[in-house]
Order: structure tokens, then sequence, then C-alpha cells
């Protein structure tokens, strides 16, 4: 079962699961999506593949009972976004984010003892703050600079928690993902929609914040390992690439594959932004024998190839 499957990584997640011959249950609340309107076309597409049946549940108002009647649960589901979880935003996160996981661990722990899921909760880059000198490793302080980052801190405590109580569960922290299919409030989709428009690239800030950009391929890769596997309950493990890129030269590798010239608008820095997330994935690899092996290079590429062919159906339809 997977939560969040019409959203950016879980649609992926769900397309390898079933395409890997798993009966797959996509969960998801498309209205609850900021983009709505998107939301409801990736749903239509999760429900026409084969393997997969669509069930729409709000985790954190719905019955669960039959979310939780799965052998593995990959909870994607939540409120995504540092910048739109100040104001207002903080509630929604709280709801979609914490509310939500406390009602999915507790819907999987009332099973049978040998019927209870293995549950993989998604968790963020956010919970560190900035790296320092070195790459963050998991058993680092956690110090969220964000109500979406402070959520998260609260989402693995609950994941812990269900861990010492029988669940076994799973924390991935992932790495400022990008590829195909990403949300239209993340950077490079917004870089590459404004660099084939002919509008300037929106940055916030100077553009010298630092990512360990991680594409969504190597993500999914992640995600499946860690579902396969026999882990340790509780244990948290990064997802992410192990080179973080300053993004202003992720602009330049971008602008290069696109063979348009950047012109940059700047825009406010987002307050609890990072100013460098970088990974040590050496967890992941021990436990799970994963790396991210996809250059930053590749994975724009793909990406921008992605775009340009949504829009050239967009036209077709059109």
């Amino acid at each position: 079962m997977v939560t969040g499957a019409a959203g950016f990584i879980g649609g992926h997640v769900a397309d390898a699961l079933a395409g890997a011959g798993h009966e797959v249950l996509a969960v998801d609340a498309p209205g609850r999506s900021p983009t709505p309107e998107q939301a409801r076309r990736a749903w239509a597409g999760v429900a026409a593949r084969p393997g997969v049946t669509a069930l729409e549940r709000d985790l954190a108002v719905d019955d669960l009972d039959a979310v939780a009647a799965a052998d593995v649960v990959v909870h994607l589901a939540g409120r995504p976004g540092v910048r739109s979880s100040w104001g207002g935003g903080r509630a929604a996160a709280e709801r979609d984010n914490v509310l939500a996981t406390a009602r999915l661990l507790e819907a999987c722990a009332r099973r049978p003892a040998r019927l209870r899921p293995r549950v993989v909760v998604a968790s963020s880059s956010s919970v560190y703050g900035s790296a320092g000198n070195r790459p963050n490793r998991e058993d680092d302080p956690l110090d969220p600079g964000s109500p979406y980052a402070a959520s998260k801190v609260e989402v693995e405590r609950l994941a812990g928690l269900a861990a010492e109580n029988g669940l076994r569960t799973v924390v991935l922290r992932y790495f400022s993902v990008y590829g195909p299919r990403q949300r239209p409030d993340m950077a490079f989709h917004r870089f590459i929609e404004a660099a084939l428009d002919g509008r300037p690239l929106p940055v916030f800030g100077d553009g010298r914040k630092s990512r360990s950009f991680t594409h969504v391929r190597d993500v999914v890769a992640a995600t499946l390992a860690a579902a396969a596997e026999d882990l340790p309950p509780g244990v948290a493990l990064n997802v992410g690439h192990p080179e973080p890129v300053a993004v202003r030269s992720a602009i330049e590798l971008l602008t290069g594959v696109l063979g348009v010239r950047a012109e940059i608008r700047r825009e406010a820095p987002v307050a609890g932004d990072a100013a460098l997330t970088w990974a040590d994935c050496g967890r992941a690899a021990r436990l799970l024998g994963w790396s991210a092996s996809t250059p930053l290079a590749e994975g724009l590429a793909d990406q921008i190839a992605w775009h340009r062919s949504s829009r050239a159906q967009e036209v077709a339809v059109g």
C-alpha cells in the first residue's frame, strides 16, 4: 500500500511496485493537494495502471482499517514545503503530516501481531537544519528550522514510538528529490518551465545554497529496498546524493542542457531554508546495499525531456 500515490514520489513508487508484479493499493486524497487539478489528473493516471487499486482516503479523518491490511505500507502522503508551512500553513502541516501519520500507525498497530505490516515512513533532510563541515549522519542532532521540518521531526518520533511498541517501522530522510513529474512548486520545475517560456528563472536568495539533489529513480530504488528488507525497527536512513551542488551551479547545468542563457530573477530568501544539505548515506549502503548513482546533469536532462514531452502533449490535446 502506498499513501500519497498521486504525488511526485508516491506515483513513481506505485509504478515501480506494480511493474515488479506486486498488488498495489494506492491511497490519496487529491482534493487536499495544494494543486488539486494537477493531483486529480495524476490520480486518474494512478487508477488506470494495471495492478493498482485506487482508494481515496483522507488519513487524518477517514477509517483506515482497509489501508492497514497490507503486507507493507509505504507512507509518502503529507503536506510538503518549507515555504508554505509558515503562518496558516503550520496547521496544515500538523494535520497532514503529524495527525495523519499518527492515525495510520495506530491503524497498523491494531492489526494482530502476525499481520502487522512493515511501515516505511517518509521524512526529510530538513529535520537536520543546515549541515556543517561534513555530511549529516542519522545520529546527528535534529535542528528543524521551519514548521514543516518540525512536523517531520514529530513524524519520526511517532514512528520510533510505534517501533518500541512492536511495529516494524523504518524512516527514510529524503534529500531534495527531483526528476519527471516533480511538483510545480519545486525549484527545478520552476526553473525549467521559466527557461522554456523564455522568462527569468526565479531564485530564492543569491543561489549559493547547496543541496544533495537526488534523482527520483534513486529514491524509488531506496524506498523499494527499505520495503523489502527486514531492518532494525525504528531505524532512520538518509536517502540522498553524496555530492551537494550549489543552486547556481545547478542552474548552469540546466541551462547548458537547454541551450539557453540563464537570466535570474532574485526573490527574497525563504525563512527556515537550509544553507546546505549534505547526505551521508553510509547506513543505507550497509543495510540496503544502496547508493545514489544518477549524476545531476543526467538527471536534469531526464527531467527536461519530461517537461518538453508534457508540453507537446498539451499542445496536441489543445
